[in-house]
């Protein structure tokens, strides 16, 4: 975090060339002042030690080494003045650790719930299946009538850029809905800004850092303490190849009373993070200031950008309850949704290794892969798996057939490999499969 990177604690050195250990002409036994890391360590209570313990799971939360220094300070302090440096170092530094451990369980249990529900529903609910929407329907409503602020239109926490995470899709929603909404590699975003001069609402829709956004603003006003009335004004393209901006073909003043709507916030969190939304064209909007370390993962594997990178710092973050309890392989039907398989075999290989396609798990150690072909034809294998160790599996598939409605054609095909659980909850698993490729699969 920025916080950390601009922040050194004083004395504290891991550099090779100045560290205890090390075997080098800089001998740190000459300064008859110990190391405040050092006493630091010594001072630190039980508490801290948890708070630091809690600290290493969060991926960028560090130490900045300083460089090393053939001419350390001669200054002399009093063992009192290093004990109160030392004090307010830790108390600062379990201050921020806090603050980032607080963050990560910024969500009630029921916005917990309402985020399962979301986990796993591609487009933003486009493609959501019956039984998903009504888990999410279920989850929003529960929400709404809980008790979150009050009035949330003059609160200061429905300002600024929230990310929409789902949205229903009635036949009257706008074209940009109805365009842009449901890619997965583009990014939503809203902005509220109400306690000014120029009150506004503005629909984000960002490309990539490469290209560019697409922005549509409308003027805003409160009606009441839910109502937010809207009238669209002005849009525009700003793309990163250009120095201008590129006018949205839209005449927003020929359009009219279809220029305008309202939005009803019908649920803000206390923490801020969290709030629904309902609109006068029927639809209802889940956004968030703040995502979950789920949320985050999938949010790099819809754009494709640093997937790897964000599924280590997933893992790094969730390592200590791997440790702790063993994880198992879920019942269910499982949709890969990402792979870091870089050579490509043929599609009828990949099959039947379960490199696409989904994974159906059931009982009594059973396993099912199933790929959709094209025109109703499937492609299906089954097989058996059994625990071979610690969060692993042996897998075995000897039954193939390329399958439409009833009928099926066999196919003579064996397979078999280990698989390795490296997280797993009730709607998202990381596992490391065939030829140690890794796998993020969502359950369907």
């Amino acid at each position: 975090m920025n916080q950390w990177d601009s922040a050194t604690c004083p004395g504290y050195n891991h550099h090779p060339s100045t560290h205890p250990s090390s075997n080098n002409n800089l001998n740190p036994k000459k300064s008859s002042i110990p190391t405040p890391f050092s006493c630091l360590c010594l001072r630190l209570t039980a508490c801290n030690m948890a708070t630091l313990e809690a600290a290493a799971a969060i991926p960028g939360l560090r130490f900045r080494p300083q460089q090393p220094t053939l001419n350390p300070p001669r200054t002399r302090l009093s063992s009192s003045a290093v004990g109160r440096k030392i004090h307010r170092l830790s108390l600062k530094c379990c201050s921020l650790v806090e603050e980032q451990v607080s963050k990560a369980a910024a969500f009630t249990e029921d916005e917990t719930s309402l985020i399962d529900a979301l986990i796993g529903i591609q487009g933003r609910g486009r493609s959501a299946s019956s039984p998903q929407l009504q888990e999410v329907e279920r989850a929003v409503q529960k929400l709404e009538g809980c008790k979150g602020v009050p009035d949330p239109t003059s609160s200061s926490l429905i300002e600024g850029r929230w990310q929409l995470m789902f949205t229903t899709r009635p036949g009257t929603a706008s074209p940009i809905q109805r365009t842009f909404v449901g890619v997965d590699s583009f990014n939503v975003f809203q902005e509220v800004f109400l306690q000014t001069d120029d009150p506004r609402v503005s629909n984000i829709v960002k490309f990539s850092d490469f290209i560019g956004e697409l922005k549509v603003e409308a003027v805003a006003s409160v009606k009441d303490e839910k109502r937010i009335l809207f009238q669209f004004d002005r849009a525009a393209f700003s793309f990163k190849f250009l120095p201008f901006k590129v006018p949205y073909p839209v005449p927003f003043k020929l359009l009219g009373d279809e220029a305008k709507g309202w939005l009803d916030t019908t649920y803000l969190s206390q923490s801020g993070n969290i709030r629904i939304s309902r609109g006068n064209k029927g639809t209802t909007f889940v956004l968030q200031k703040e995502t979950e370390p789920r949320q985050k993962l999938l949010s790099a594997i819809s754009s494709g950008a640093q997937v790897k990178e964000a599924i280590d710092e997933f893992i790094t973050l969730n390592r200590g309850s791997a440790i702790k309890s063993e994880i198992e392989l879920i019942e269910g039907e499982w949709l890969m949704i990402w792979s870091s398989q870089e050579e490509t075999e043929s599609w009828i290989e990949n099959a039947a290794k379960g490199l696409m396609g989904k994974q159906i798990i059931r009982p009594n150690g059973n396993i099912k892969f199933l790929v959709d072909i094209l025109f109703g034809l499937k492609f299906s294998m089954t097989g058996k798996y059994e625990k071979s160790g610690f969060n692993t599996y042996d897998v075995a598939m000897d039954d193939a057939a390329i399958v439409a409605g009833p009928y099926g054609i066999p196919a003579e095909m064996e397979t078999g490999f280990a698989i390795e659980l490296l997280y797993s909850d009730e709607k998202m698993r990381i596992s490391r499969g065939y030829k140690e490729i890794l796998f993020v699969h969502v359950r369907s």
